[in-house]
């Protein structure tokens, strides 16, 4: 996950941060790996904090406008951008004004691809299983193996609009995983809770 997102801040940071007079040459690649980190601790603090649902809607496309600027007034978006602010300025030495500048000019562009990627069925190259996962501290599937949930369900039916009963009770049968009664497996994620949530109970 970390490459493919590193990939996507540098097909967005030619202008904002290359290209920037303010950002010294010597430090474009630090200054991605900068947004980088504020994408992942960012995604991570809300996974770990337990909000799946907001995590599921973004990457989806459920919960954000299809302009920039709908994109940046998400929550989760929000906190990111402003924690990348911060951190560029704090390691930097820029002023806020030029670090907000970046971060707006580099990270709508760089989280709509990523929800293109991962709201796609057709591009495998990432997905809800893999980066929720690297999310929750590494493991592989996001725990899809374990408890028997494949995040990919829920995702793909968000993204597509198409949240109807046989969605639900598709979800609900992976969520079960056969002899998986328990809606909190391992890690303690109230995963019946998210379910509730997404579907509107």
């Amino acid at each position: 996950m970390l490459e493919q997102l590193l990939g996507l801040i540098q097909e967005n940071s030619q202008q904002a941060i290359v290209e920037n007079p303010q950002v010294p040459n010597e430090n474009n690649t630090d200054v991605m790996q900068t947004i980088l980190g504020s994408i992942t601790g960012g995604m991570q603090q809300q996974a770990q904090s337990g909000n799946m649902q907001g995590l599921m809607g973004l990457l989806s496309g459920k919960d954000v406008q299809s302009s920039s600027s709908g994109l940046m007034d998400n929550p989760i978006v929000a906190s990111i951008a402003g924690n990348a602010i911060n951190s560029i300025t704090q390691k930097f030495g820029l002023n806020s004004s030029a670090a907000s500048g970046i971060v707006a000019s580099v990270l709508p562009g760089v989280l709509s691809s990523l929800i293109s990627k991962v709201s796609n069925p057709g591009d495998s190259s990432i997905d809800f299983n893999g980066i929720l996962g690297n999310l929750m501290g590494g493991q592989q599937n996001a725990g899809a193996q374990s408890s028997g949930f494949d995040f990919n369900q829920v995702g793909y039916a968000l993204a597509d609009g198409k949240l109807d009963m046989n969605d639900l009770i598709r979800v609900g049968g992976s969520l079960m995983g056969g002899s998986q009664s328990d809606s909190k497996p391992a890690g303690g994620l109230d995963l019946g809770g998210m379910l509730g949530g997404l579907f509107g109970k």
